[in-house]
């Protein structure tokens, strides 16, 4: 058995994200087999009993996860041609009042908040923003298996075969795409439910079978759903939840 960098192996445990760890390592928070562990690079067996302290317990306890209702014209990350990032809209004014979680927002919080997966800007609804590296990993990881459902509105139209494409069948950059659950919500719009994330990938498979969107709207991520979060507010996710 070889030996891996410590950062990795808790990263493939789920106890945090690499960079997460390697902060953690870098503060003398990680204990291996009851020793404390400091340097940048470590290498441990796979087998071997890793934990945080109780400072890096307590550190991790205050990690934060928000949950937002994005508008049309801000962008996930990134921020291009003078749009706004999604995470400005977390602040004091902008969460929701029916929020009735006792942790108060201070603007700390705003520190290594970053968007778990993508949602366009031309899109509306559910963003999962965080400081904890579990939750990123658990939505997006190269493993996830949270799914995420869309009310997409369209124009044109769909015959049987596109709506079979639509659930299996399709190609976007030369993959084969995961098969998804695409039904008629109502006459003009649809209900998608995907098992992975491409960039702008419900518009550009719409496209393949001769379709429009015209709206686009995130209801759900996992077990988590955007409920009556009013469109530019905000909530914490909370302890009893999970995706």
């Amino acid at each position: 058995m070889e030996k891996q960098r410590l950062s990795k192996i808790m990263a493939n445990r789920g106890m945090c994200s690499r960079r997460e760890a390697d902060r953690y390592i870098e503060r003398g928070l990680v204990y291996v087999d009851g020793l404390p562990i400091s340097e940048l690079g470590s290498k441990v067996f796979p087998d071997q009993k890793i934990e945080l302290n109780e400072e890096g317990l307590k550190r991790q306890s205050m990690q934060v996860t928000v949950l937002l209702n994005k508008p049309v014209g801000y962008v996930s990350c990134q921020p291009e041609h003078n749009h706004k990032e999604a995470v400005e809209l977390i602040g004091k004014e902008t969460r929701w009042h029916q929020d009735r979680l006792p942790r108060r927002f201070h603007p700390a919080q705003l520190k290594g908040l970053v968007p778990a997966g993508r949602l366009d800007i031309d899109s509306t609804g559910l963003l999962v923003l965080t400081q904890d590296g579990r939750v990123a990993r658990r939505i997006i990881g190269e493993n996830s298996e949270v799914d995420k459902e869309y009310l997409v509105r369209v124009s044109g139209h769909l015959s049987e075969e596109g709506l079979s494409l639509l659930n299996h069948g399709l190609e976007l950059d030369d993959k084969p795409l995961k098969p998804a659950t695409v039904n008629w919500q109502n006459e003009d719009q649809l209900r998608f439910v995907l098992h992975e994330g491409k960039k702008r990938q419900i518009r550009r498979m719409c496209e393949l079978v001769g379709l429009k969107v015209v709206g686009l709207k995130r209801i759900r991520i996992g077990k988590i759903m955007l409920g009556h979060l009013p469109m530019g507010q905000w909530r914490y996710l909370r302890a009893d939840e999970s995706f």
